[in-house]
């Protein structure tokens, strides 16, 4: 988001256009972010051949996969349906991970049957895999590596008591089992959480990986999952990505003459690709004054955008109504029947007035995708801007969309 002759663009689009058209709340992604995201994550690890699997919980739009599939990637999924929304949106089904966690087995047969390729994180699920198919399906394993790392106890997804991933203290049983049901393990897979910020923690978790990876000859990659921290403020650290790919190839490199044989490398970022690109829009409903602060009550909640009141998230505020206004401090508050306030005495925003909309920043990763209808709200409509125009690509919800699924009893 760019400031121009006092009037706040997007892509080349002036923001305020975008309520004129499409009303608000709204939540906005510019393609141009995106590609600017993948092409430094592609450079920063060309030390080594690879792979980039966008993880498409973060934001599922079909057009938003377009766009990250004509940068070149492939998609991570979680579930069946996001599977199938990838091929839809025209991934080959071998291009796509399907990584699920405490699923059925049906599930997996289903993403089997579609082609994908399969990342199991329990032995069970294998087991189940091995009598039904033997050797014939290709199969990635989860290892939990035992290392806590992430922004927050919610996204810390590598430590010793998460339900994520086979443990390394498995492994000997592990290779037993493979070894019964002569499993054909094409990768090692970990995800130690988001927001890593330490390399060397990202280091220790790879060695750990490399070194599990020489119990299985077959392999043909590592997938070292995601978790590249962007910032959220100013003064917030980000990943060194580019610092990472330097030692992470070199290390690869090496674990590659011990092992005598060549392999590549996968990467799953998410919040990585999309954040930054994405804006939610709001209206300012009405200023309250109390002896406490003074609040900016929205036309938003927690119900399209629960981040901050879940994780505790910053996000940047903008006024983009009055950009040139006396910088002032509020606590920003939803509509919704909870305490969802997104900032409490926020500094240097500028004077808020009724009617003003107001910017949240880095909202395209789990935005709309953890929206919900709380309070009977609709969810936003969607926009992406791509080539200097606004597209609508997903439209406001309505009454009728909140009640399509019930049945009234006679």
């Amino acid at each position: 988001m760019q400031l121009q002759n006092n009037r706040y663009t997007l892509g080349g689009v002036d923001m305020l256009s975008l309520i004129d058209e499409f009303g608000a709340p709204l939540y906005v992604y510019d393609a141009g972010t995106i590609q600017r995201q993948y092409t430094r994550l592609d450079t920063a690890f060309q030390g080594i051949q690879h792979q980039i699997k966008y993880a498409c919980k973060a934001l599922t739009n079909i057009n938003v996969l377009k766009v990250i599939k004509d940068c070149g990637a492939g998609l991570d999924t979680v579930s069946v349906n996001e599977l199938k929304i990838g091929i839809q949106a025209g991934f080959q089904a071998s291009d796509i991970f399907f990584t699920p966690n405490n699923t059925s087995f049906e599930e997996v047969k289903e993403a089997i049957a579609l082609g994908a390729q399969l990342n199991l994180d329990n032995m069970p699920m294998l087991e189940k895999l091995g009598k039904e198919f033997g050797g014939s399906i290709p199969v990635c394993i989860r290892i939990n590596p035992h290392i806590m790392a992430g922004g927050n106890e919610k996204i810390s997804t590598g430590h010793i008591n998460s339900k994520f991933g086979i443990s390394i203290t498995q492994l000997d049983e592990l290779e037993h089992l493979v070894k019964a049901h002569k499993l054909d393990v094409s990768g090692l897979h970990m995800h130690t959480g988001s927001e890593i910020v330490d390399t060397d923690i990202f280091l220790k978790g790879a060695q750990i990986l490399l070194e599990a990876g020489r119990r299985f000859p077959s392999i043909r990659f590592f997938d070292f999952g995601g978790g590249f921290k962007v910032p959220y403020q100013a003064g917030d650290k980000q990943t060194n990505v580019e610092e990472l790919g330097e030692k992470l190839s070199a290390l690869c490199h090496s674990e590659m003459k011990v092992r005598g044989t060549s392999f590549y490398a996968c990467f799953e970022p998410g919040k990585y690709l999309v954040s930054e690109s994405g804006f939610l829009l709001t209206k300012v409903n009405v200023l309250k004054k109390t002896p406490a602060t003074t609040f900016a009550g929205i036309d938003s909640g927690l119900n399209h955008l629960l981040r901050p009141m879940f994780y505790k998230a910053h996000h940047d505020i903008t006024n983009v109504s009055n950009p040139s206004g006396e910088r002032r401090t509020y606590s920003v508050a939803g509509y919704i029947c909870e305490t969802d306030n997104f900032a409490w005495e926020r500094e240097g925003i500028a004077e808020i007035r009724e009617g003003d909309i107001l910017a949240f920043h880095n909202a395209g990763a789990y935005g709309i995708m953890m929206a919900s209808n709380y309070n009977s709200r609709p969810r936003p409509a969607e926009v992406l801007i791509k080539n200097g125009k606004a597209h609508l690509i997903r439209r406001r919800e309505t009454l009728e969309d909140l009640l399509a699924t019930q049945i009234e009893l006679a």
